[in-house]
């Protein structure tokens, strides 16, 4: 008895497990077909609700089955632009025709056309509009958020930017010192055309895109940077990040590796300078100024050249003119008195 028991206890439990895989396959077929219904997306984005059961109430009135056989027929005719990706800057562009084709569809209900052909028709017509839309850029490697690049998917009402990290590779320079270093902080792809920045940081001796090992060159602007003469004081990474509206676009990375002497011009030139900035003449060496009195003049034959005769002669006229004024102020007074 326990035996045929035991044998029979199965076959009771055969419906309940019969019953779960049934559920499980009628909550998967529940959710393909909504997934499916979404997919032909291109009429979800740009229409509503409302408008697309206005547009079948005027074609087939207000009865719930012609009304649910006009919506299938509806979202049928648009099937094929379940996949559709769009320029994201046309999305204004495609919203304004299928306002445009709800209209004409109107119109169509008024004239009593089938509503299977105004459809289709509708449908034919949005799909040239979409081939001939602005295609946006494709996307350029290897790094960047490439605005002008992104895409607007039908599929699920979303847009997607290009799959692209924001850390640019680094990119490795080799600098003799002495020389200059160029960094040119510049993308591949098109930026927007206003409210771009430049933001430089540095870190010394080692290779790294961990911005945490960075400090801020608060000196650096623009996209252009220059050091000049190259020290191994300079040797680090660099990295530049673009920013739009305080948004970072890219981050370019610059490894400098500094090697090598300075050039030969650049040393004798520094011996030089510094050569003349240290230079201290001894006392004894000093060449002091030779100024003869003027018996050395008058004794001395040598000494009597041009200019020394010149300075004899301006001392005599100075010499004769003062004793002159002083006799006349002499006799002036003298004769004032009497």
């Amino acid at each position: 008895m326990t035996s045929q028991r035991l044998l029979s206890s199965p076959p009771t439990q055969r419906p309940s497990v019969m019953g779960l895989i049934s559920l499980v396959g009628s909550t998967v077929l529940l959710f393909l077909l909504i997934f499916r219904a979404s997919t032909w997306a291109c009429l979800f984005c740009f229409t509503t609700y409302e408008e697309r059961l206005r547009v079948c109430q005027l074609f087939v009135g207000r009865e719930e089955t012609k009304i649910s056989l006009c919506r299938d027929e509806l979202e049928g005719a648009f099937e094929d632009l379940k996949d559709t990706k769009i320029n994201y800057d046309e999305r204004s562009y495609l919203h304004d025709e299928f306002t445009q084709m709800t209209v004409s569809l109107h119109e169509k209900a008024a004239r009593r056309e089938p509503f299977w052909l105004a459809f289709k028709d509708a449908a034919r017509k949005l799909k040239r509009t979409i081939e001939h839309l602005k295609k946006a850029p494709a996307c350029i490697p290897p790094c960047g958020v490439q605005e002008v690049a992104r895409l607007f998917h039908c599929s699920g009402c979303f847009s997607k930017l290009c799959d692209l990290p924001l850390d640019c590779p680094v990119q490795d320079m080799l600098v003799n010192r002495g020389d200059q270093a160029l960094f040119s902080c510049i993308v591949a792809f098109q930026l927007p055309e206003s409210e771009i920045t430049y933001s430089w940081k540095f870190v010394g001796g080692v290779r790294t895109r961990d911005v945490t090992y960075f400090r801020d060159m608060p000196g650096a602007h623009g996209y252009l940077a220059r050091i000049r003469p190259v020290q191994p004081k300079h040797g680090g990474t660099f990295s530049c990040v673009i920013l739009h509206d305080q948004r970072p676009l890219a981050r370019l990375y610059f490894y400098l590796n500094v090697t090598g002497p300075p050039p030969p011009e650049d040393t004798e030139l520094q011996v030089t300078f510094r050569e003349v900035m240290n230079w201290t003449p001894a006392e004894p060496e000093m060449i002091q100024p030779w100024r003869p009195s003027l018996g050395e003049l008058l004794t001395n034959p040598q000494a009597l050249t041009l200019g020394n005769l010149f300075l004899l002669a301006a001392t005599a006229a100075l010499g004769s003119a003062s004793v002159t004024l002083l006799v006349w102020l002499f006799f002036r007074w003298y004769l004032s008195g009497n």
